[in-house]
């Protein structure tokens, strides 16, 4: 066997820490905030690095899109409405920031919920031993009612839920309603739904026609806005499969069809980063250009960060 010897450091090369290249600079340090002091002094108080660089340029970005009329598409799993931020997107629907929805079939559910009765998120493990779990009576029947009645009107799933909260009169708290702001602001509410993931489809009342035909539109009218996407955002809220495959799929038929959608930003603000939001929305969406950022963190700290920072850069 071979023996070695430590190595001498005696002749290494060096060079003047002067002449090196350093990628932070103590112009860059965070400032220290002031008790009394405002939103913008918080924010200008966070060093421009790593993710408070990416989230003030996200918020940039929404700001420039809506600036020059290019769409905003928020897209999302349920769980923000879980954590309390409906009045947040509300605001940011209604303000003209939020140009679309793209979600899933458990926002149907949560968003309805709070609307209907100020409430929602029943308890999985509990209700399952029970068999009980997603049997509440007026989740399952008015909103499977609500579907097949929109969609006979020719609506897709958002605008059939978004139109009964809006004109329902048992909704004592549908101002907790994004799928109602939705609709009364003219704007997409995309549903898109796996059949078999959400409790409504275990009811009496679910008609899978309705319910396929409805999220068909929907997903034909989310390629029409992401036709219309260069130069916009695209943001994913924490969806961890559903949204980032649409998306892809939404991509693929608009640049099928003709349309330039190279110059996008694209953003996932998730806890941890899952495969297909980052592949899916960040990565080979934007291989042809624009830009994307990974945000890591609660929903319930970083979107309401988010909107305080778009809020005051407008």
């Amino acid at each position: 066997m071979k023996k070695y010897r430590p190595l001498s450091f005696n002749k290494i090369k060096r060079y003047s820490l002067s002449k090196r290249k350093s990628k932070v600079k103590g112009s860059q340090t965070a400032s220290v905030f002031d008790k009394g002091g405002t939103f913008r002094d918080f924010m200008v108080s966070l060093p421009p690095i790593l993710a408070a660089k990416g989230i003030r340029e996200v918020a940039e970005s929404i700001v420039s899109a809506r600036n020059n009329g290019k769409p905003v598409i928020l897209a999302m799993g349920a769980h923000p409405i879980k954590v309390g931020l409906s009045p947040i997107i509300i605001s940011l629907i209604k303000n003209g920031i939020i140009t679309a929805l793209s979600t899933n079939g458990a926002t149907i559910v949560h968003d309805f919920e709070m609307s209907y009765l100020g409430k929602t998120s029943e308890e999985v493990a509990r209700e399952l031993n029970r068999g009980t779990f997603g049997m509440a009576e007026e989740t399952g029947k008015l909103l499977n009612r609500a579907i097949s009645r929109g969609v006979k009107k020719g609506l897709g799933l958002g605008g059939s839920i978004g139109e009964f909260i809006s004109s329902g009169k048992s909704f004592r708290h549908r101002d907790l309603s994004i799928l109602r702001a939705a609709h009364e602001e003219g704007i997409p509410a995309c549903i898109h739904v796996a059949l078999g993931t959400d409790i409504i489809h275990m009811h009496p009342e679910a008609d899978g026609s309705s319910i396929g035909e409805g999220s068909m539109r929907d997903f034909r009218l989310l390629t029409s806005v992401v036709s219309d996407l260069d130069g916009g955002v695209f943001l994913n809220l924490g969806s961890a499969v559903i949204i980032p495959e649409v998306f892809l799929k939404a991509l693929t038929v608009a640049r099928n069809l003709g349309n330039r959608v190279n110059d996008i930003t694209t953003v996932t603000m998730d806890f941890i980063k899952q495969y297909r939001a980052v592949e899916n929305v960040l990565t080979r969406p934007t291989l042809k250009g624009g830009r994307s950022y990974f945000i890591s963190g609660h929903h319930e700290i970083n979107l309401p960060l988010l909107a305080a920072m778009i809020t005051e850069i407008s």
